[in-house]
């Protein structure tokens, strides 16, 4: 049984716990999300969707907050309202309606859900995963051996670089260079 957490309310955004990111979502009401998803991703999937960052494609979808979720937890999380005046809800949900079965360009440093839900819900598409950036280089045991990954990016998007590029992987150790 989840924890009492405030209900979520049009235009909020859900920040959904996976084991190696965030992923995000706007609430459109009535138990139902819109959030960017890999075409052949299922809803609630959760570590199998870092399988996004192979494509360069995202379908954005409608689908119930509980099933994207899945067993991960959640949280309403309108963390920039501080920052950047939230647009009407009525307008954040009637954009997001618009878009829903749309494919559009994914980046995971650039065009990922956190921007997709952010331009939404504030007109600013901006990812807070995507700001903290050091060079980087992994040693990762494989299946297949050991492999050198020197990459550049934000901790989120680096692990799952790295990961998907090893998909059987047994060690991973980040150092900075």
């Amino acid at each position: 049984m989840r924890a009492t957490v405030p209900e979520p309310q049009p235009g909020d955004l859900i920040e959904i716990f996976r084991p190696l990111y965030r992923h995000w979502a706007i609430y459109v009401g009535d138990g139902y999300v819109i959030h960017l998803a890999p075409p052949s991703e299922i809803a609630g999937a959760g570590v199998a969707s870092v399988m996004s960052a192979l494509t360069d494609k995202a379908i954005v979808k409608k689908d119930r907050l509980c099933d994207v979720a899945g067993r991960d937890l959640y949280r309403v999380n309108n963390k920039h309202d501080g920052k950047y005046p939230p647009l009407p809800a009525n307008k954040i949900v009637q954009q997001a309606e618009e878009l829903v079965g749309q494919e559009v360009l994914y980046k995971l440093t650039s065009d990922n859900c956190e921007h997709f839900v952010n331009k939404l819900r504030y007109g600013v598409s901006r990812c807070d995963q995507c700001l903290v950036h050091w060079p980087v280089r992994a040693t990762v045991t494989c299946w297949g051996g050991i492999h050198q990954h020197p990459l550049q990016g934000s901790c989120s998007a680096f692990r799952i670089q790295v990961i998907i590029s090893c998909v059987y992987y047994t060690d991973l150790r980040v150092a900075p260079s």
